[in-house]
């Protein structure tokens, strides 16, 4: 199955980033997070961590948000703090509501007493509502915002250094494994066929450091498509205090991809097998073929079979990096070293517009 986005060279120009996380948005995906089967070892135990205040926060979220991520549009609308998201979510137009709680149920999900109190305005519905994200966002959110911030940071500082190494359509197509330019579409693979035909809006890129499914888009009010993917450093890489074995906790490349994939990287300009990098860093080998895979999937690392062993190396743009990284990292009198970035636009508001994936 092919999501297609259907771009005109207007598009191209109009595509840009967030200006950063969005709070509800996050609540969102952390409540899918906590319902997906397999999750990455690191994130399970994080979960396990959470134990069972956040279960209890979240149960009246799992009603509406399924562990695909596609929860209702009202439920997650882009904006910059938690009050102001509330509120948007208050003011909700009934018919978006209706639709969207329509949609949810028609892709699986059971009418419960709080999407009927939902659907019909009830007072005290809407009121539960908003307790549970509250109650949501102090559980799963408030700790770690400021590594989602982190998260996001890095993501666009990596996609910045891909874009101009390889153009915006090169950046593009590296935002998920498999991505690919078919003349102006682009196409992604998810787990059903969408297409969305865009009309000079443009495209507006929001990572996840949380987010570990397929990309969720959706309409925006302004004519552009919200693109969420998942952030080149996942949020449990976000979190590790001690450096592994030859990593510089200080050095640029450490803060862009966190210690651990760091260290993973100059390795692989040894063309290590996945066992020796398991050995060398003093970690797993599932851990270790984790890292290399999130390495691929941004370019940095190609991976071949040789006979039984599976053998990861630098590729050009990985070696470019780590290069920046050291004239980066070299000291400059008067100047303090930063990594690159890329441009920002912010929105916020709310769709009418029921054609989504999420």
């Amino acid at each position: 199955m092919v999501l297609r986005i259907h771009f005109t060279a207007e598009d191209l120009l109009g595509t840009r980033f967030a200006d950063g996380p969005a709070p509800l948005l996050e609540v969102e995906l952390a409540v899918a997070m906590l319902q997906r089967p397999g999750t990455d070892p690191a994130f399970a135990r994080r979960q396990r961590l959470l134990g069972t205040m956040a279960a209890r926060s979240v149960a009246p979220l799992t009603e509406l948000v399924p562990a695909t991520g596609a929860g209702p549009f009202f439920l997650d609308p882009l904006s910059a703090d938690l009050e102001h998201g509330l509120e948007l979510v208050r003011s909700s137009a009934d018919t978006l509501v209706r639709s969207e709680l329509g949609r949810i149920c028609r892709n699986g999900l059971p009418v419960t007493p709080l999407m009927r109190g939902l659907a019909n305005q009830d007072r005290q519905a809407w009121q539960y509502l908003e307790a549970s994200l509250r109650a949501s966002h102090a559980a799963l959110i408030d700790a770690v915002w400021p590594r989602l911030r982190t998260g996001f940071d890095t993501d666009l500082a990596w996609r910045g250094q891909v874009q101009r190494e390889q153009g915006l359509r090169g950046m593009l197509a590296g935002l998920h494994p498999g991505s690919r330019w078919r003349g102006s579409t682009l196409e992604i693979a998810v787990e059903r066929e969408l297409d969305f035909r865009l009309e000079g809006g443009g495209v507006l890129l929001l990572p996840s450091a949380q987010w570990t499914g397929e990309p969720l888009c959706a309409p925006l009010p302004d004519g552009s498509l919200l693109l969420v993917y998942p952030a080149l450093t996942p949020l449990p890489q976000l979190f590790e205090e001690a450096p592994a074995p030859g990593a510089d906790p200080d050095e640029p490349v450490a803060a862009l991809l966190g210690r651990t994939r760091s260290a993973v990287l100059r390795l692989t300009l040894r063309e290590p097998t996945t066992s020796q990098l398991a050995r060398e860093l003093g970690i797993s080998a599932a851990s270790a073929s984790e890292h290399a895979r999130a390495l691929r999937r941004a370019g940095l690392v190609s991976t071949v079979r040789a006979g039984r062993a599976v053998r990861h190396s630098c590729t050009p743009l990985g070696h470019r990096l780590l290069a920046a990284a050291a004239r980066t990292s070299a000291p400059r009198p008067g100047r303090a070293s930063a990594l690159v970035g890329g441009a920002r636009t912010k929105t916020d508001g709310q769709s009418d517009n029921a054609d989504r994936n999420w």
